[in-house]
């Protein structure tokens, strides 16, 4: 793992970010991490943690996951991210297709229907009780229009240490119902949400650079300082690793005039890649 370490940080140290990840070896048990303790802004990451406590609502019987919700033109006002903001209003689908939208393309008017059933206060106490502790969500969904370097505490932050954790302990709840448990859930919808992540639509980040057609459990964020991704990456059937990466303060252009973005999205992968390759050998 140290090895492994030092990759990842020449890799990051190499471009002018504030880069922070955090790894699990799933082989071995061994970890690693970047600033995994630090709080940055979350993005969309911040998504797996409200899906979760969805889901406790839901095995406590408090939501139902077929109960249908309309798309209103009010959930859509001031929405920039996901695709159900450019539909006619009036849409109506089951709630558990929201929830699965909020996570695969990030849909933001999905992310307001569902945080509307579980609200903030709730979110930030479910956070806590499973050990979430640099996790605060702030707002239903981020406000648009704030500068570039606007301050961490102006929208929900996390670590990458809380993401990569959150990760690992809905894999254990796959298959262990004590484990479960801990999440307010049952080992069903821990694999269903390991199956919504497979989902993911966006997959420039942690998937980019690996073998096509693998199990790849991630949940991406895109926010106005940063680019970040925390996923589950399988061999064949057997969890391998968990990797989460959040690339802070990009620059408009770097000085080989590269997108700031579009090299930061590139470190992610190779981030990604280095594990791939140096795990489970």
């Amino acid at each position: 793992m140290d090895a492994l370490a030092r990759r990842l940080d020449g890799l990051c140290d190499a471009l002018p970010f504030t880069t922070s990840w955090y790894v699990r070896d799933l082989v071995t048990g061994a970890s690693a991490d970047r600033a995994g303790a630090v709080p940055t802004p979350s993005a969309s990451t911040r998504k797996t943690s409200i899906m979760m406590a969805a889901f406790k609502a839901v095995h406590e019987g408090r939501l139902d996951l077929d109960e249908p919700v309309t798309i209103e033109a009010e959930y859509q006002k001031g929405v920039a991210s996901g695709t159900f903001h450019h539909l006619t209003p009036g849409v109506r689908m089951p709630l558990r297709d929201a929830i699965v939208h909020m996570i695969i393309t990030s849909d933001n008017v999905s992310t307001r229907i569902v945080v509307d059933r579980v609200d903030l206060d709730e979110l930030n106490a479910y956070c806590r009780a499973i050990g979430l502790e640099g996790t605060v969500h702030r707002f239903k969904i981020p406000p648009l229009g704030l500068p570039w370097d606007h301050p961490a505490e102006a929208v929900t932050t996390t670590t990458p240490a809380d993401q990569g954790h959150l990760l690992e302990l809905i894999l254990a709840g796959a298959s262990d119902a004590r484990a479960a448990a801990f999440l307010g859930s049952t080992p069903e919808l821990c694999r269903y949400a390991l199956d919504i992540l497979s989902w993911q639509v966006h997959r420039s980040m942690i998937p980019a650079l690996l073998p096509f057609g693998i199990r790849i459990c991630n949940k991406t964020g895109r926010g106005v300082r940063g680019r970040s991704d925390a996923g589950l990456v399988y061999r064949g059937d057997r969890p391998l690793y968990v990797l989460t990466a959040f690339v802070d303060r990009i620059p408009d252009e770097l000085p080989d005039g590269m997108p700031g973005w579009s090299a930061a999205i590139g470190l992610v992968a190779k981030l990604s890649r280095a594990c791939w390759e140096e795990i489970g050998k």
